[in-house]
């Protein structure tokens, strides 16, 4: 592991006073963010993950968002599992380009036990031994298997809770609230680092959006990253043509997440594409430390290199890697 876990939860506000946070004008709100990224966190640092699909569609999960899922026709192709040494040399590459951390997804809605698993944590180790952090998001799993990630150096294990309990049923039928929060339970249990956040823009009240940031906060111990997404709308899924968050909605969402979850690194995740710089600057401000670097988020766009590198350095910004 690479850093001990989060303190236990103390004192979490109640939903109504997280909702009221929401509710905030958005520059005091963002004041009191950055003064409490700063008491916990190098501002000027950001930490970068690189993410790749290493089993792509097919999913028998029917997330509405998702372009993987079985139940939507969408241009996502199925693709088996990647070759152990496919993942590597893609792990090689994202260190050459910056990252620090390499995660690795596979379109399961739960592990079994078999080949392909065997073949995960084959890459695990490989990416370890590259002198990268290791994460994965591999849908539901029970305590031995949480048990052999972790003998194979598994860092993080991202489960994300997508939306508040009360709009959850919404987002998809196949799997409940309290399964998803068993799966945290069982990650840590077997001491590795919890990666869950959620997803801005699944058609949720304000309400639902307090909901998903209290219950992260009320982990214990709290999440040690946490990934605030914004839906990408993918055709051919149920929320393909949802509008899209206000980008003060997603800097709202992080200085929330920074003034709950005080020690947590806060990750601008899927959707910073369709964030201007602008808005990017604010989220940094306000206590996010951490992106995914890459052209490609699992299976949506994300900024390019260029572009990431470009804006870092109007900010003043390094990537934690960098000495």
């Amino acid at each position: 592991m690479t850093s001990a876990p989060a303190a236990a939860t103390t004192a979490v506000p109640s939903l109504a006073e997280v909702e009221a946070l929401l509710r905030r004008p958005l520059l005091e709100l963002v004041h009191d963010a950055a003064r409490v990224h700063r008491e916990h966190h190098d501002p000027r640092k950001v930490q970068c993950s690189q993410l790749l699909s290493v089993k792509t569609g097919g999913c028998p999960e029917d997330c509405g968002y998702c372009s993987q899922s079985a139940h939507s026709q969408t241009a996502t192709p199925r693709e088996a599992l990647l070759a152990v040494e496919t993942t590597l040399a893609a792990a090689r590459r994202a260190k050459e380009g910056g990252a620090d951390r390499f995660c690795m997804g596979a379109a399961w809605r739960e592990v079994r036990d078999g080949a392909e698993f065997d073949a995960v944590l084959a890459m695990i180790r490989g990416v370890k031994a590259l002198g990268l952090e290791a994460c994965v998001t591999l849908g539901m799993l029970d305590d031995r298997q949480a048990a052999r990630l972790a003998e194979a150096g598994l860092d993080y294990y991202n489960h994300n809770l997508d939306t508040g309990r009360s709009h959850y049923a919404e987002v998809t039928s196949t799997r409940t609230y309290d399964d998803r929060l068993r799966t945290l339970a069982t990650v840590r249990d077997a001491g590795i680092h919890v990666c869950s956040g959620g997803i801005l823009g699944l058609g949720e009240s304000l309400a639902a959006r307090a909901e998903l940031l209290h219950e992260l906060a009320a982990l214990d111990p709290q999440p040690e990253s946490v990934p605030i997404n914004a839906l990408v709308p993918v055709a051919g899924t149920p929320m393909g043509e949802l509008p899209p968050v206000d980008w003060s909605e997603v800097v709202a969402a992080v200085a929330v997440a920074r003034l709950l979850m005080p020690r947590a690194v806060i990750r601008l995740s899927a959707g910073r594409k369709e964030l201007h710089e602008a808005a990017q600057a604010l989220c940094f401000l306000a206590g996010a430390n951490s992106i995914f670097v890459g052209a490609e988020l699992l299976t949506t766009p994300n900024p390019e290199p260029a572009s990431d590198a470009a804006l870092f350095a109007k900010l003043g910004l390094e990537p934690v890697g960098r000495a």
